[in-house]
């Protein structure tokens, strides 16, 4: 079971949308296209447009499951005093002194350049559950990373 912010659950949702009402049926129409110009063997159209369904079909299932998998996170029940899912973490790497910011989300919703990390990074993970003045310990492939948690928010 993964949880999902509302948002991203709705952005999952329009874009399966539109694949199965916009984008399959047009893939579908090239598909029957390229097969009436004859033999299959030695057409490249078709086999480009076999390939485009091939990829649309698997884009589809694939958030058919995400969506069949997951639950619309109720924001009320989330902890306000610890590290939880949506919760946007100030830290400091006791290492090198760098303060960073980093919103803990699914992994479906992770953007480094978003500053949404995932709760099953080795940073999310060593975070959750943690108070303000804690610190947590992250095993990422350069080492241990020692992080004292500076502030806690929710921008929900």
């Amino acid at each position: 079971m993964e949880y999902l912010s509302k948002q991203r659950y709705d952005e999952i949702a329009a874009e399966l949308k539109h694949l199965v009402s916009e984008v399959y049926p047009k893939v579908k129409d090239d598909l029957a296209e390229a097969s009436a110009q004859g033999d299959r063997s030695d057409n490249a159209g078709y086999r480009e447009a076999r390939r485009i369904q091939a990829k649309t079909i698997s884009r589809i299932r694939f958030l058919q499951k995400i969506l069949e998998h997951s639950r619309v996170i109720n924001s009320d029940a989330l902890p306000k005093d610890r590290v939880s899912l949506l919760s946007k973490v100030e830290f400091t790497n006791l290492t090198t002194n760098t303060r960073m910011t980093f919103e803990i989300v699914s992994p479906h919703e992770m953007d480094l350049d978003a500053g949404k990390i995932s709760l099953k990074s080795p940073i999310g993970a060593a975070l959750m559950g943690k108070k303000v003045g804690e610190i947590a310990e992250a095993h990422v492939p350069s080492g241990l990373l020692r992080l004292r948690i500076e502030s806690i928010t929710m921008d929900y």
